[in-house]
């Protein structure tokens, strides 16, 4: 059974950082796109960042483009996401997603973690 399960998150003053990290087990991590998704309250879910299986491929949201950065360890099934010059509108719950295509899409889900920038 697949499990992701987020850590990181919490309060921070606007310009701060926080590391996200998704833990993943019970799937072939190193096939799946990795994804980091967020909601802020009130508004849909969004895209944030997302990397290829392999690491080398990287893609991100214009609002978070120059401040984030998504990455994987295939080593230890691990997804993280680097947040920098973090604004109060980066608030929301942010949830990792694993992704792929064989016959059919295979899409997993965490349950999230909250990030809070606020002074």
């Amino acid at each position: 059974q697949a499990q992701l399960v987020e850590s990181g998150g919490g309060l921070v003053q606007p310009g701060g950082s926080l590391r996200l990290s998704c833990a993943t087990s019970g799937f072939t991590f190193s096939n799946y796109v990795m994804k980091w998704y967020r909601q802020a309250p009130g508004k849909e879910r969004e895209l944030v960042a997302s990397v290829s299986s392999s690491g080398s491929v990287t893609d991100y949201a214009d609002s978070v483009k120059g401040r984030f950065t998504i990455s994987r360890d295939n080593a230890k099934n691990t997804v993280f996401l680097q947040m920098n010059s973090l604004k109060p509108e980066d608030t929301a719950v942010y949830y990792c997603n694993a992704l792929k295509y064989d016959r059919i899409w295979l899409n997993y889900w965490g349950q999230g973690t909250q990030v809070t920038v606020s002074s």
